[in-house]
């Protein structure tokens, strides 16, 4: 039966404008996306197949072109479309930090976090760096590495925060296993760039690891 056939009240589309996208299942917030289904399966068959198939939501949205675009009924247009629609996401967390607005509210830096280097296959270190009243100046990604490991020098990190003349900087850096607990070498990075950053007078307000769904904040635990 096609999706035309079903009661309204049912159909995905409809569903999402009487009661808000928040009412949708994954597979229907998916059929949306993909429109229209295959010979013999509908939109939803084909959103709820890619979900077992992939293994979720979140396997699909970062599978690689090759991957997604082999899958029965996908392809390139469907790929290209899909990225845009996740870096607008991106983008519009990253609207809540906005440049020369000061930072007041923890769980939107948080969330910004995640947004950007949840996704990432290897680990990403990054900056957020501030003035004295805590106003962003710049967000940079400092360090690409490995599945489980990106170096970080300190002297080069110093260099960075002198070049914005930052006042302040909270770093972030993700775990590609999905596992956000710190490690022992986060935190032994962690203090050795504080001491660095304490010698210019530049304060470290927080770092925060971001895991799969879930961040832990240095300054939270009392790590700081």
């Amino acid at each position: 039966m096609a999706i035309t056939d079903w009661p309204v009240a049912e159909r995905p589309r409809e569903k999402l404008l009487s009661q808000g996208a928040n009412s949708l299942s994954d597979a229907e917030l998916l059929a949306i996306f993909l429109r229209t289904g295959v010979r013999g399966l509908t939109a939803v068959d084909l959103a709820r197949k890619l979900l077992q198939d992939f293994g979720g939501l979140r396997p699909l949205l970062t599978a690689p072109r090759h991957l997604f675009c082999d899958y029965l009924g996908l392809g390139d247009a469907k790929f290209a479309q899909l990225q845009a629609v996740l870096e607008m996401a991106r983008r519009h967390l990253g609207e809540e930090l906005k440049r020369g607005e000061a930072l007041t509210d923890p769980a939107a830096t948080r969330r910004y976090f995640n947004a950007r280097l949840r996704d990432y296959p290897h680990e990403v270190f990054a900056a957020l760096f501030l003035d004295n009243r805590h106003r962003i100046i710049q967000f940079e990604e400092i360090s690409h590495g490995t599945l489980d490991n990106a170096s970080v020098h300190p002297r080069e990190v110093v260099k960075r925060a002198l070049a914005h003349n930052a006042a302040a900087v909270i770093f972030a850096h993700n775990h590609p296993s999905g596992v956000a607990e710190p490690s022992q070498a986060d935190h032994q990075i962690t203090d050795r760039l504080k001491s660095a950053l304490a010698l210019v007078d530049i304060r470290v307000l927080d770092h925060i690891v971001v895991g799969d769904g879930e961040t832990v904040a240095f300054a939270e635990r009392g790590w700081l």
